[in-house]
C-alpha cells in the first residue's frame, strides 16, 4: 500500500512538501486530480499517479494545464472533490479557463495548486502568481511549512465548498522540496461519483449569464474576506511598537530573526497564510498600533502595495517599506541571513553579519554547466542537424524540455525560447521576417502534445517555410519521466491507455514532407534531415529514440560501453563536437567512462579515424 494511503491517524511521518500536499488532498477525500507535470510541483502528481493505481481515486496526466483545469472543473461541478496541479507558468496556460471558472464556481471542492519558482531553479521566469488570485477574484492560501502544507490543502477543499469557488493554493520551491514531520489525519471517505445537475443559466457563460455571475463572484469575494479576518492562518504573534507582515516561507526566516535579534518584545508579526483577499480590518488595526512596518515577501510587492493602500484609507502615515534598494529585492529567493540583516537595518538594531568562513586556501570548485545526459539521443540529433545544415545560415527556435540544454556549446542548438510550444509559432514568424536564414524549430514529444500542434497547423495553413524537428524520446523526461499521449504505457505494465502516433498526427495535419529518423544511425539521419531542410515549405523530422535514463528505468538492454583505442590521433572531434559527459581527459588523451557510457555508438561514428570501439574486455 502506498504510504500516503495509511489510515494510521496520529502517525508521524517524514514527508517531502509535495508528498504532504498529496496527503492533505487524500485526507480531504479528493476523488479526481489532473495535471501537466512541471517542477517544482511534479512529485505531487507522481504520488497521485501511484495512489490511483491502488485505489478508486482518478488521476490523469492531461495534455496541458488548460485541459487539466477543465477536467477538474467538470468533476467539481458534477459534485466530487477535485484538484488540479501545475507549476507557476502552467497557470498561464490554464488562465483562459480559470478566469471564467471563477464566475461559474463549483459544487464540490476544487483546489488549484500553483507552484511558484523563485530564483528559477527550473523555470523560464519567476512570475508571482499571487496576481492571479487578484485577477480572477479567487481566494488564495499560502503554507509556510511542510506540515502546514498538508493541513492547508485539506482546509482548502472545505473553504472551496463553503464559498463554492475554486481555491488557489500557492507554494514555492522551498516548500515543495523541503522535508518535514507531518502528523497524519483521518481519511475522509471519497465520493467518486455524483449526478451533474443541469443549470445552464448559471453554468453556460454567455454574456447575459456572465453579467449575473460577476455580481455573485464579487459577493463571494466579500464573504471570503470576512473568512480571512477570522482565519487561523492569518495569525499575529509577539508584541511591540514595530510590525512585520509576511507570508509563505519568509515567515520562518522572520521568526528566526526575531529570536536571534531578541526582538520578541519590540516586534509584532502578522503572517498572512490566507493571503487573498487580505483581512483588511485586521491589517488596519495592526498598522494603527505600529511606529513602522516591514513587509517581508519574496517576489513582487503584492502585499506591500495592498497594505500601503489600506494605510492610506485609514489615514495612517507610518513608514511601510519592503522592496527597495536598501531593503528587499524583487529578485530570487530570500534566505535567513538576508532577512535578519534587512530587519536589523530597518529597525535600527545593532547586528554584525556572521563572518564568512575563510576559504582563501580552498581550491575553487570547477563549474559544471548543465548538460544532456550521457547517451542522450538529443545530442545525436543536434549534431546531425548541424551537419545537415552546414554552409547555411539557420535560426533555431527551441522549446521547453531536456533538449533546451542543447543551446550550450558545442551543440549550440537553440536561438530563441519564450514558452511551451513557442518553437513552432515563433518559427512561423522567423520564416516570414528573417532574410536568407533557414528556420529549423525544435520541440519535444510531450511539448508537441502540450501546445505544439496548433503552431504546426498554423504553419501548414499559412504555407510557412520551416523545418520542425520533433524529438520523440518516449517520455516526459525533464520533469521525471511522466507519461504523455505518445508513451507506450504497456512498457510500464499499465493498461487502459491509447498510444497516439505523432507521425499520424503530423501527416493528418497535412505536412507535405515527413520523415522519421533513428538518430543513432548518423549518416542516414544527416541525409534525411538535409532533404527536409532543402524542402520548400513545411517539413517535419521525427527523431525517435528512448530517453537513456527512461530506457534504463524500464529495463531496456544496455549496449556495451565503448573505449578509445590506440588508433586515436587526438583530434578530439568526439569531445569538441559532442561533449558527452562520458568523455574525460587523462594524461592529455580522451578516455570514456565505462560506467557512464550507454553504448549508443554516436562517438564511434563521429571519430574520423574510427578509433572508438566497443569495449569487449
Amino acid at each position: 500500500m502506498h504510504k500516503l494511503l495509511s489510515n494510521q491517524t496520529g502517525q508521524k511521518m517524514m514527508l517531502l512538501g509535495n508528498e504532504a500536499i498529496a496527503r492533505g488532498a487524500v485526507e480531504a477525500g479528493v476523488a479526481v486530480a489532473s495535471t501537466y507535470p512541471g517542477t517544482p510541483s511534479s512529485e505531487i502528481s507522481a504520488n497521485f499517479f501511484r495512489i490511483s493505481l491502488q485505489s478508486d481515486f482518478y488521476f490523469e496526466y492531461s495534455t496541458n494545464e488548460k485541459v487539466a483545469l477543465e477536467v477538474a472543473a467538470a468533476a467539481a461541478n458534477t459534485g466530487v472533490r477535485a484538484m488540479c496541479v501545475m507549476k507557476h507558468v502552467g497557470l498561464n496556460v490554464a488562465a483562459d479557463a480559470l478566469m471564467t471558472l471563477a464566475y461559474v464556481g463549483v459544487r464540490a471542492g476544487l483546489v488549484i495548486l500553483t507552484a511558484d519558482d523563485p530564483y528559477m531553479f527550473s523555470s523560464q521566469n519567476e512570475q508571482d502568481n499571487r496576481y492571479y488570485a487578484r485577477l480572477a477574484g479567487l481566494p488564495m492560501l499560502e503554507p509556510s511549512t511542510v506540515a502546514e502544507a498538508k493541513e492547508m490543502t485539506a482546509h482548502a477543499f472545505e473553504l472551496s465548498e463553503k464559498l463554492q469557488e475554486p481555491v488557489l493554493l500557492r507554494t514555492t520551491t522551498r516548500i515543495n522540496h523541503s522535508s518535514g514531520v507531518v502528523t497524519l489525519g483521518p481519511l475522509k471517505p471519497r465520493q467518486t461519483k455524483s449526478k451533474f445537475i443541469k443549470d445552464p443559466f448559471k453554468l453556460v457563460t454567455v454574456p447575459a449569464v456572465s453579467r449575473n455571475l460577476h455580481v455573485k463572484l464579487l459577493q463571494k469575494l466579500d464573504e471570503a474576506e470576512a473568512l480571512a479576518e477570522e482565519s487561523a492562518y492569518n495569525a499575529i504573534t509577539g508584541n511591540g511598537p514595530y510590525g512585520i507582515i509576511c507570508n509563505g516561507v519568509a515567515h520562518n526566516y522572520v521568526a528566526d530573526a526575531v529570536a536571534d535579534l531578541n526582538l520578541d518584545d519590540r516586534v509584532q508579526t502578522i503572517r498572512l497564510g490566507f493571503s487573498h483577499p487580505l483581512p483588511a480590518q485586521k491589517i488596519k488595526s495592526f498598522l494603527s498600533e505600529k511606529q513602522k512596518v516591514l513587509i517581508v515577501e519574496e517576489g513582487e510587492p503584492v502585499m506591500e502595495q495592498a497594505v500601503k493602500a489600506m494605510a492610506q484609507e485609514a489615514g495612517l502615515t507610518l513608514p511601510i517599506r519592503g522592496k527597495a534598494d536598501d531593503l528587499f529585492s524583487r529578485l530570487f529567493e530570500y534566505d535567513p541571513e538576508m532577512v535578519k540583516q534587512t530587519m536589523a537595518t530597518f529597525f535600527e538594531i545593532p547586528y554584525e553579519s556572521q563572518t564568512p568562513v575563510d576559504l582563501a586556501d580552498v581550491p575553487e570548485i570547477p563549474l559544471r554547466p548543465p548538460t544532456l545526459c550521457a547517451g542522450c539521443s538529443h545530442r545525436a540529433t543536434f549534431y546531425e542537424i548541424r551537419k545537415a545544415a552546414a554552409g547555411r545560415e539557420i535560426i533555431c527556435p527551441t522549446d521547453i524540455g531536456c533538449y533546451t540544454l542543447g543551446f550550450m556549446p558545442p551543440l549550440s542548438m537553440g536561438d530563441f525560447l519564450i514558452c511551451m510550444g513557442s518553437s513552432i509559432g515563433t518559427a512561423c514568424g522567423f520564416s516570414k521576417a528573417a532574410d536568407g536564414q533557414k528556420v529549423i524549430a525544435i520541440i519535444g514529444d510531450s511539448t508537441f502534445f502540450h501546445s505544439g500542434i496548433p503552431g504546426l497547423v498554423n504553419a501548414v495553413y499559412n504555407n510557412h517555410n520551416l523545418t520542425l524537428v520533433i524529438l520523440d524520446n518516449g517520455t516526459t523526461a525533464m520533469t521525471g519521466h511522466q507519461p504523455h499521449p505518445g508513451v507506450d504505457m504497456q512498457a510500464l505494465d499499465i493498461e487502459g491507455y491509447t498510444q497516439i502516433s505523432i507521425e499520424k498526427i503530423v501527416r493528418a495535419i497535412g505536412v507535405p514532407h515527413v520523415a522519421v529518423i533513428k538518430p543513432y544511425k548518423v549518416k542516414k539521419s544527416i541525409t534525411m534531415i538535409r532533404e527536409a531542410i532543402d524542402h520548400d515549405g513545411v517539413s517535419v523530422i521525427i527523431s525517435q529514440e528512448l530517453c537513456a535514463l527512461y530506457a534504463k528505468g524500464i529495463k531496456k538492454p544496455k549496449g556495451k560501453p565503448f573505449k578509445v583505442t590506440d588508433k586515436c590521433q587526438n583530434h578530439r572531434d568526439c569531445m569538441n563536437d559532442l561533449a558527452c559527459p562520458a568523455f574525460y581527459v587523462w594524461n592529455d588523451r580522451i578516455k570514456i567512462d565505462a560506467n557512464l557510457c550507454t553504448g549508443c555508438a554516436l562517438c564511434a561514428q563521429v571519430c574520423p579515424e574510427h578509433a572508438i570501439m566497443p569495449d569487449r574486455g
